[in-house]
């Protein structure tokens, strides 16, 4: 590879020096020329991690790459069994257990697994955001394109696809709602959100415990606003009965179910309409709600400090304890170089400023990828290190094919 070397602002002479020949001088430099591309840990009993295998008891305490392989992988989704994500060119993959057809793909019902990618029915190359819910009883997908079409597909007993019915659907269904100015999606257990790019947020599916936040506990199969109404919300997620969101005031809002403290409001009573975390602040920038059965909250602060609250089961929330928090708490990693959550089902991910990749929560089955099967309750890094993680969602993250050494132009 050619390194442009300077001295004193003066280029001396492109030098073409080998890898071995850089990880012998400097051997801090080996995780640097980890291949790029999506890489998976964990479980695997549903082909899940998207390696070509898939067995009951299969697991992956460390990291492997997916056979679909390449450099091109941009965004990343998991549930409990099942994965989504998007490449560059724009297609949109999913592996793993497909459940109600939340692959997209005509096939509904069953216990059908993939242990390498495929891409959804619906085709084309346009996708720009996917989250994806599932597990053995339910599972449903939500999906935004370039073109700012919302779709949703999968499980629909509580109208979570938006279509006015109670029908599930193996393929890509866009809302009733229609519209092209869709900007960001959350597909929560069985509830789904959505927020549109002139700000307003949407909520649909099940209702129970006011996690629609239209100040009842009624189900919708349609979109509905919640109570606090407004044209300025930015980012939002939905967990099991329960959602957060920012506004782009930078404030951030809870409600729902409750019941571990995940509102953040210093009590475990279920609220309908939206409510700010003791915390305050207006300098939320973002936040993540557990999956399937996870009750907990990890929210980052635009200063770059990571906090959580709610259910502390496996050391979801980072104090080196397994305590319920019904108020936010910085995690005992602390710092101020946060900067992005990876929402997925177990573990916790979470990537620093200076693209290192940290996982706390359910170890079981090798989830944190650091060689063991043992939960953590403070962030530790996977084996395979590196400085070059770009995003992540549970036992899931892409590494980025960029190099930069810090010795000059590669």
């Amino acid at each position: 590879m050619p390194v442009n070397f300077q001295i004193g602002g003066s280029d001396l002479e492109d030098l073409y020096v080998s890898k071995s020949y850089l990880i012998d001088r400097y051997p801090e430099l080996a995780n640097t020329f980890t291949s790029a591309g999506l890489w998976a840990w964990g479980t695997n009993t549903y082909g899940e991690i998207g390696d070509g295998t898939k067995e009951t008891g299969t697991i992956k305490s460390s990291p492997v790459q997916t056979i679909a392989g390449g450099t091109n992988w941009t965004s990343v989704a998991s549930a409990s069994a099942c994965t989504a994500a998007i490449k560059t060119d724009g297609r949109l993959w999913f592996w793993g257990l497909n459940y109600m057809g939340l692959f997209g793909n005509f096939q509904s019902g069953g216990v059908a697994r993939y242990s390498s990618p495929i891409q959804t029915s619906a085709g084309g190359n346009n996708w720009k955001q996917v989250d994806v819910t599932g597990g053995l009883t339910f599972g449903h997908t939500a999906a935004i394109k370039t073109d700012g079409t919302l779709w949703v597909w999968g499980d629909n007993r509580y109208g979570q696809i938006a279509d006015n019915t109670l029908i599930h659907r193996s393929t890509a269904t866009q809302t009733v709602s229609g519209g092209t100015n869709w900007k960001q999606c959350s597909a929560g257990y069985v509830t789904t959100a959505a927020i549109k790019t002139d700000g307003t947020l949407w909520t649909w599916g099940y209702g129970g415990n006011g996690v629609i936040g239209d100040n009842t506990s009624i189900g919708k199969s349609s979109p509905v606003q919640t109570v606090a109404g407004g044209t300025n919300w930015k980012q939002v997620a939905v967990g099991k009965a329960y959602t957060g969101a920012i506004k782009t005031d930078g404030t951030l809002w809870m409600w729902g179910n409750n019941a571990d403290g995940q509102l953040g409001d210093n009590t475990i009573i279920h609220r309908s309409s939206p409510i700010q975390t003791v915390a305050g602040g207006n300098n939320w920038k973002q936040v993540v709600t557990g999956q399937t059965g996870q009750r907990h909250v990890l929210a980052l602060k635009t200063d770059g400090t990571l906090w959580g609250w709610g259910a502390n089961v496996n050391g979801e929330l980072a104090t080196n304890d397994i305590v319920h928090r019904s108020s936010p708490v910085q995690t005992v990693a602390g710092g101020t170089n946060w900067k992005f959550i990876g929402r997925g089902a177990g573990p916790m991910s979470c990537i620093k400023t200076d693209g290192t990749l940290w996982m706390w929560g359910n170890g079981g089955n090798g989830n944190l990828g650091d060689n063991t099967a043992i939960s953590k309750s403070s962030p530790v890094q996977t084996i395979s290190g590196g400085t070059n993680w770009k995003t992540c969602s549970g036992s899931f993250a892409i590494r980025d094919h960029t190099i930069d050494l810090g010795l000059g132009t590669l």
